[in-house]
């Protein structure tokens, strides 16, 4: 999702302000990542898929890597972009599409 290079700095500053008062430190967020994931959550699904999508996200990321003390900042990274790459391969399929149309069928669980 394309802003404007002030948007993106106060994007910035309110990311690191709200990752400070939740106490999660030294978390860089890749907020141009989350900002095209929403974006394409958006279209390809429907609009409040967006903040849905970039929750289900994070979640996934923080999971993977374990407690904030556990993880490094490499980890997160990449556990971000691992779960945002299988976000945007839904995003393909479209709303009624894809893997998840048919539950579990077709996962390990």
């Amino acid at each position: 999702m394309a802003v404007s290079d002030e948007e993106a700095q106060v994007l910035d500053q309110w990311s690191n302000r709200l990752a400070q008062a939740l106490q999660i430190l030294d978390l860089d967020v890749d907020n141009e990542l989350l900002l095209d994931l929403a974006r394409k959550s958006a279209e390809s699904v429907i609009h409040p898929a967006a903040p849905v999508t970039t929750f289900l996200v994070g979640y996934a990321a923080g999971l993977e890597v374990g407690t904030g003390s556990a993880g490094t900042r490499e980890a997160s990274s990449a556990a971000v972009s691992k779960a945002a790459g299988v976000a945007f391969g839904l995003c393909e399929d479209g709303h009624d599409g894809g893997p998840a149309s048919r539950g579990w069928a077709d996962t390990g669980q």
